[in-house]
């Protein structure tokens, strides 16, 4: 019998080939729940699912129609629609029914490692039936509920939803918020004991801080006025007459021009109080837009008269592009708003003070550049690449 002695040759891992595993076994499948549209909320899950994805992880989006911010195509981006079949028996359609149930399906077949909701009504209500469904499978899946604002502050506050929005944030693995006013706005008007950790908003930096299009701006202020911009969903909760007021204040002194960016139900009558002006026309409506970070760039203020905002993502944007802000001192703004730096801010509804501090920024052009520089370094601080690895850390956490 011939015997066949065999060496074992042991060699040290490819450090390239152990780097490739590392990268591998930290790739998450996460599936993120949002509303599709133009607020903030939406806005932020988009934007951190696209960077995430960047990332190498996979993010599956599921909400009634592809988020406003969801363009182009991304190897590592899916999106479910939840679709609510229409019968005569339902006067209103079961939409958190047909959500958890596709939350469950979407899960169930993409092995998703965790659930992130973001808005708490009806998100987190229907998350929390996926997980009970799951849990019947044999499939625990964490869930993640960040908070918003009018979750909170408005509609959740509506005994109507209240004890659903208190029980489905304490069920929730994590619970998060986007700012500081908001966490304790949440304590104040629920009786929840879990804890809030406060993760703010963020903005792409980059995407934002582009060099003003010249033709463009030749075209909205042919003589060189200065460019006021404002941005919202046009809710009474923005307060847009004060806008209005406070740029007619500020035109008695210099010559600007006003865009009105958005749409909602308060468009109509604002539409309606501006054709009375004696300046009608040097008031834009531009509707919404998607590609804000093309008229941003133009503008040489931001005015923001918002009666609450959670934290005022359009604000950080409006700094991303250079731009100064003045704003109210409502809620979560001056956790990014450094009054006398990068904006002022007022009262809500001191229209006055608004349009004084305004021109202090606009009378000098020393003084718009020093405000615009400002701007810029904050926002910086909120940058995306800043806050993405927070959200991954927090997602490690509960895996």
């Amino acid at each position: 019998m011939n015997i066949i002695s065999v060496t074992c040759v042991f060699r040290k891992p490819n450090p390239g080939y152990t780097d490739l595993l590392i990268l591998i076994n930290s790739i998450m499948n996460i599936a993120i729940v949002c509303y599709p549209t133009y607020g903030g909320s939406g806005v932020l899950a988009t934007e951190l699912g696209k960077a995430l994805a960047d990332k190498g992880h996979n993010i599956h989006f599921i909400t009634y129609q592809q988020p406003v911010r969801l363009s182009g195509f991304h190897a590592n981006l899916f999106y479910h629609e939840v679709r609510v079949p229409t019968y005569p028996l339902f006067d209103y359609p079961p939409y958190e029914t047909a959500l958890a149930s596709t939350m469950v399906d979407v899960v169930s077949n993409n092995q998703i490692d965790l659930l992130h909701v973001h808005y708490a009504i009806p998100h987190a209500a229907a998350a929390y039936m996926a997980k009970q469904i799951l849990a019947k499978k044999n499939k625990k899946i964490p869930v993640i509920t960040t908070l918003h604002g009018t979750d909170i502050t408005l509609v959740g506050r509506d005994k109507t939803y209240s004890p659903v929005v208190t029980f489905s944030m304490e069920e929730s693995d994590i619970l998060t918020a986007v700012s500081n006013n908001l966490k304790e706005e949440t304590y104040r008007n629920f009786s929840i004991n879990k804890d809030i950790e406060v993760i703010h908003n963020f903005v792409d930096v980059k995407r934002f801080n582009k060099k003003p299009v010249d033709a463009f701006r030749k075209l909205i202020s042919p003589n060189g006025e200065k460019i006021i911009v404002h941005a919202s969903n046009f809710r009474k909760v923005k307060r847009v007459d004060d806008v209005v007021n406070a740029f007619l204040l500020i035109q008695k002194e210099i010559p600007c021009k006003l865009l009105l960016i958005g749409d909602g139900p308060e468009r109509p009558a604002i539409e309606s109080m501006t054709r009375d002006c004696p300046s009608y026309e040097a008031i834009k409506f531009l509707g919404k837009q998607e590609q804000m970070e093309d008229i941003l760039p133009i503008a040489d203020l931001f005015l923001l008269t918002s009666e609450y905002e959670s934290f005022g993502l359009a604000a950080l944007e409006a700094m991303a592009a250079e731009v100064p802000v003045i704003s109210t001192n409502a809620g979560g703004l001056p956790e990014i708003i450094i009054d006398g730096v990068c904006g002022y801010m007022s009262p809500v509804g001191d229209v006055e003070d608004m349009s004084r501090n305004a021109l202090k920024i606009l009378k000098d052009e020393q003084t718009l550049l020093r405000f615009k520089s400002n701007a810029l370094l904050q926002a910086k601080k909120f940058d995306i690449q800043h806050i993405v690895p927070l959200y991954e850390d927090l997602y490690k956490s509960v895996i």
